[in-house]
């Protein structure tokens, strides 16, 4: 199958559990769920096969690429889609075969614990490993309250922790989109190796991430649009206003630039290219996004009259996510100066 083909039938596939534009009275009624997710959706997403998206056909998996990932990440973004369907698609080829196997039944959700840092753009690891137990922290954890397993990096790759193993804690605070980041605190907790290289699908999450932040950002920038067309002041449209119409075309040439980039980063996994190459264009990808991603939400805040960030209006879910999420795989400060660490030779 054609990658152009296989990208389209992808993005098609997300109507069955989000519809054009959304279903966001769902999204509203999980911000209350203390796991955040909904079963039924999630069984959808079972039935689909997205979970095997990333598995070889030797597994019995779609064999498919991160393009096709991140088809999916930028359609569940237009939509704000909260359940963690990207982290688990990427985490499924770590697994042995009975986790795999509760996973891709729908059984058993499994997202990565990786961040020790506030900034870090990497998966660096200070944790110990030792005679099958695990010991240290990792903070910012998204969708910690839906799992029954983590993949947790650690120096020498990346370990299966059960969520009810003995010697693991984890605390929660609320994030500005109603959904959660968790701190796992692990003391002599028992683990097994995971399979592969956890850094890898790290790499690949973080870019189906990005992809849904610009999905986000460009459904936020299409209602503000929209509002541009039916507010009326002065006895005109505001969209009539020259000002606003040089501050959405500036918008627009950042969402166009984004999506540039972020295809040049998938294309560098796609087509084979070295770590080296596929660091420096997802760095840059990565803090394009988010640097457009935040332009766009305060430009939709400021053009709908403030309204735009309260609870009532549905642009304000949009702003809200993407407040929550924009600096999930390092700030883009920390990217731009990776990216210009790697620029200009190996």
């Amino acid at each position: 199958m054609e990658a152009s083909e296989s990208v389209r039938m992808i993005r098609d596939s997300v109507g069955a559990i989000a519809p054009p534009g959304g279903d966001l009275k769902r999204v509203r009624a999980l911000r209350d769920d203390p796991v955040g997710i909904d079963g039924a959706v999630w069984q959808q997403v079972v039935d689909l096969g997205w979970l095997a998206l990333r598995l070889g056909e030797e597994h019995d998996g779609l064999g498919l690429g991160v393009r096709e990932l991140c088809a999916i990440g930028e359609e569940l973004g237009a939509a704000l889609v909260p359940e963690p369907i990207l982290a688990v698609v990427a985490m499924v080829p770590l697994l042995g075969d009975d986790a795999r196997e509760r996973v891709l039944d729908g059984s058993l959700i499994v997202v990565p614990a990786w961040r020790e840092g506030i900034t870090g753009a990497d998966g660096a690891s200070g944790l110990t490993v030792a005679d099958g137990k695990v010991s240290g922290r990792k903070i910012l954890v998204p969708h910690a309250s839906a799992a029954g397993a983590f993949i947790v990096t650690g120096p020498d790759g990346g370990v299966l922790v059960e969520r009810g193993a003995a010697g693991l804690s984890i605390e929660s605070c609320k994030t500005q989109d109603g959904g959660k980041l968790s701190t796992l605190v692990l003391h002599d907790t028992p683990c097994v190796p995971a399979s592969g290289d956890p850094l890898h699908a790290l790499h690949e999450l973080s870019l189906a991430h990005t992809a849904y932040l610009l999905g986000a950002a460009e459904r936020a920038f299409q209602m503000t649009l929209e509002y541009l067309g039916i507010r009326k002041q002065f006895g005109r449209f505001i969209g009539s206003f020259q000002v606003l119409q040089h501050r959405a075309a500036e918008a627009k040439i950042q969402v166009a630039l984004s999506r540039a980039v972020l295809d040049e980063a998938i294309s560098a996994v796609e087509g084979g290219a070295s770590q080296f190459d596929q660091v420096r264009t997802a760095s840059r990808a990565i803090a394009r996004v988010s640097d457009t991603a935040m332009l766009i939400a305060r430009e939709a805040v400021q053009m709908h009259g403030a309204i735009g960030i309260t609870d009532e209006h549905d642009v304000g879910l949009y702003c809200r996510k993407i407040l929550s999420i924009y600096n999930q795989f390092g700030t883009a400060n920390a990217h731009r100066a990776r990216y210009l660490a790697t620029t200009g030779g190996e």
